[in-house]
Parts: structure tokens; sequence; C-alpha cells
């Protein structure tokens, strides 16, 4: 069987994330333990008892879901199950990355501490808002977001799936596309809780910031495609993954051609990988006959792994 591993983004975290894993599993509970010793603070005591308020802040949020996600991957890597391509959605790029060779897991806990505080400072300097579009179109959305283009900056950010786009910039351009959207038929346009306009060029300083960051890792060919969310196309060569994630703070999110194209290259079956089930359900919004599982917990890994028994060892 042909596999996608999935890893999902910010907002996706919670409180008791990875914990019940790394009970089980000591190559999970020494990914946190890594990750408390590269960022130099209790990160696990915070993803498994919060509190929530600190969890939700960009600076650990990242790393958080990135640990959570190569607990995970660990799991299904050590009974066999190898991807034909990754693909994570912003922030799970970084994981997918850690997955395919292409970044050692260390420099991703820095890269990603660091770009957390980038984007919420970014947020600081140049104010901006993110409202969830749903039930239009892109060609809508982009004319929503056209019609308010004289307010202000704004963008479709994460083009998610059919009918649930995000949008991002300024908070009274975001205002007004909502209020566009919703005479073009909107079911509803719902402003999201987060620190800054994400994907947009209201980021542009922390994207120069995570430049120099990534300036500071090595970056490695892949050892299959990582399918980049700037470009929805597959990445494999160092080079171009390292100008991929350069680009991705202020490129949109597009996530629904991505997932279009694992299919068309023949993908039978997606595992996400972290937590939550956010990204299985956009896949089913997108192509509902799409085979996916999920591993969070002993239990999601049990069941997957029994599930895609027959595809243990191979690389089809």
């Amino acid at each position: 069987m042909k596999l996608a591993f999935l890893f999902p983004g910010q907002g996706a975290q919670s409180v008791g994330m990875g914990r019940a894993l790394a009970d089980a599993h000591e190559s999970a509970r020494d990914a946190f333990a890594t990750a408390d010793r590269v960022l130099g603070y209790p990160l696990s005591a915070m993803c498994w008892e919060g509190p929530a308020e600190d969890l939700k802040k960009s600076v650990h949020t990242q790393p958080a879901l990135l640990t959570h996600s190569v607990a995970a991957w660990r799991q299904v890597d050590a009974v066999g199950l190898v991807p034909s391509f990754v693909a994570g959605h912003s922030l799970g790029e970084y994981s997918a990355c850690v997955a395919a060779g292409a970044l050692s897991f260390e420099d991703a806990l820095r890269v990603t501490s660091r770009r957390g505080e980038l984007m919420y400072q970014a947020g600081l300097d140049r104010p901006g808002a993110m409202a969830a579009v749903l039930g239009l179109s892109r060609e809508d959305v982009e004319a929503a977001c056209a019609d308010a283009a004289s307010v202000g900056i704004v963008r479709a950010a994460n083009l998610n799936a059919p009918g649930q786009i995000v949008i991002s910039g300024e908070p009274a351009a975001v205002d007004a596309a909502c209020e566009a959207a919703k005479a073009r038929g909107a079911k509803r346009a719902i402003k999201l809780e987060v620190s800054g306009a994400f994907h947009s060029p209201l980021m542009a300083s922390a994207a120069e910031g995570l430049r120099e960051a990534l300036a500071g890792v090595t970056i490695h060919d892949a050892r299959c495609p990582i399918v980049s969310n700037a470009w929805a196309r597959p990445v494999q060569k160092a080079d171009e993954i390292r100008a991929a994630l350069e680009e991705q703070l202020l490129a949109s999110v597009r996530w629904e051609e991505s997932m279009r194209l694992l299919i068309e290259s023949g993908v039978e079956g997606f595992v996400e990988l972290g937590t939550g089930k956010v990204l299985r359900g956009l896949l089913r919004t997108i192509h509902k006959e799409a085979a996916s599982w999920n591993v969070e917990d002993p239990e999601s890994l049990q069941a997957t792994v029994a599930a895609l028994g027959s595809a243990t060892g191979s690389n089809a």
C-alpha cells in the first residue's frame, strides 16, 4: 500500500497531548525528554498538565506539536510502516521534514521554537486577524478579499478543503472580507483566536528571522518526497526544502491541492501522526473515499498498525 504520512499544525494542541504515548513507549518518552533538554524548560509537563494558556502560546505550541508528532512517527517507523510521501500543515511541515530525514529532531525543535517567537512578535508589530470562511468556493473567497482590498491587506491564507478557507490580514480588512464573503453566499465567517495574520504579508519580519534561523541548521536530501505547503508539489533535494520552508510563512497553505496531488500520485492510505484528527477531517471533505487512520495514543497506534498490517515494511 502506498502511504502518505500527515502532520498537524498549530490549533491542534490540547492539554494531555502525547502523555499516553510516552507512558507506553520508551522512544516516545525520549522524544519529550529531548524536547525538555534542547529547549531548556519542561515542555513535556506543559503538554501533559498545562496550563492551556501557556500551551497555546506559539513559542510553546509549535515545538509541542512537533514533539508529539515525532513521538507518534517513531512508533509507526519502529513497526516498519514507511511512507511514499509526507506532508504537514504549516508548522506540521517541520514534523514531515524530520520524518523524511531532512531535518534532525533537535534542529527542528530549535527552529520551531524560534518560529513561534517570530510569529508572535510579528503579530505585535503588525497586528492582524484571521477568519474561517465556510461554504464558499476559493474563487469567491478570493473575490471577497479583492472587494476588501481598499480597506487593507487580506488574502486567502489556508486553502484547506472545499468550502473551508481561512483568510488572513489586517483586522479591518478581514472584517470587510467576511462581510463580502457573506454577501457572496458564505454559510459562516468565523474570526479565529490567533496572535497574528499568519501566511500573509504581515509576517514579513518573521519570515526574515526564520530565514536566518534556517541558515543555522543543516538540511539533508529527504528519504521520500515532502509535499510543500507553498508550492503544492513534492520537494526532495535539500536546497528545494530550504527554499520551501523559507517561503512558507508568507505563502498560502495549499492543503487541498496537496492532498489532491497525493491522491493523483496513487496514495492509497493516509496516516495522521500527532495531536487530533483535523487533517483526517479535511481529507474526508476533499475525497470522502480516501482511507485514513491516525496515531496519537497507544489505542490509535494499535488500531492503525492492525489495519495496515499488510503494508508493514512495504514502500510500494
